[in-house]
């Protein structure tokens, strides 16, 4: 049963509606079924994730005009990351029309939600090419751009990897130095477990799908020491 928003999407005029079936369709996908299938959705993931930061940017820049630069990239990064793309997606119901392989689809929760964050990207990518920007524009406002007021109740824009720097240069003069200590699992779903260290001295760690997601991770539990 797909929600009202993938039925949306799916009802617009799409003068080249495969570029919909392909912004839905995993690399995977396609190495399983090499003889009926040539494209994934990989450059249209490229191309939905400029026209997503662009969108975001300029809403930020016309809205919010006594704002410092530095906390607009904040904002910008907490409504553009993974989890908040994927919990659009979510939202949106497109889990069910993703075209995976029969491995991906037993993949773990983490992967899941990277795989449906890029495929929304790839839609945008996909509205943009087909509808034009006014288009992705709406799109990206009535699923990404609504969540600004409660990342802002919440506090979930704030950065921990800066929050901390500030934190221990005032008390320490020192800056925190951010090493990979472990790396682990296939290529397509890695699990990096990242140390934040102090003068030499390990003082938070993390784990994360990337390197900046285990580093953010190790940066808030080391500022649960220090605050």
């Amino acid at each position: 049963m797909y929600t009202k928003f993938a039925q949306d999407v799916l009802a617009m005029q799409f003068k080249d509606v495969s570029l919909l079936i392909t912004a839905f369709t995993h690399r995977s996908y396609v190495n399983e079924h090499k003889k009926t299938v040539s494209e994934h959705n990989e450059r249209l993931e490229f191309l939905g994730d400029a026209v997503l930061e662009l969108v975001v940017t300029e809403y930020l820049y016309s809205n919010y005009e006594q704002q410092q630069e530095g906390i607009l990239t904040n904002w910008r990064s907490a409504l553009v990351r993974t989890e908040s793309i994927s919990a659009a997606a979510q939202k949106c119901g497109f889990e069910p029309l993703l075209r995976l392989s029969r491995g991906e689809k037993r993949g773990t929760d983490r992967a899941r939600a990277q795989i449906l964050a890029n495929s929304f990207e790839a839609v945008i990518g996909a509205i943009y090419l087909d509808q034009g920007y006014e288009a992705a524009k709406k799109f990206i406002s009535k699923t990404i751009l609504i969540t600004l007021n409660d990342i802002l109740s919440q506090g979930t824009w704030v950065d921990p990897k800066s929050q901390l720097q500030e934190v221990v240069q005032s008390r320490e003069g020192f800056t925190p130095v951010y090493k990979v200590m472990v790396e682990e699992g296939p290529d397509h779903d890695k699990t990096f477990t990242v140390g934040a260290y102090v003068d030499g001295k390990l003082i938070g760690q993390g784990k994360g799908p990337s390197k900046q997601a285990g580093q953010q991770q190790a940066a808030e539990e080391a500022l649960r020491a220090y605050l």
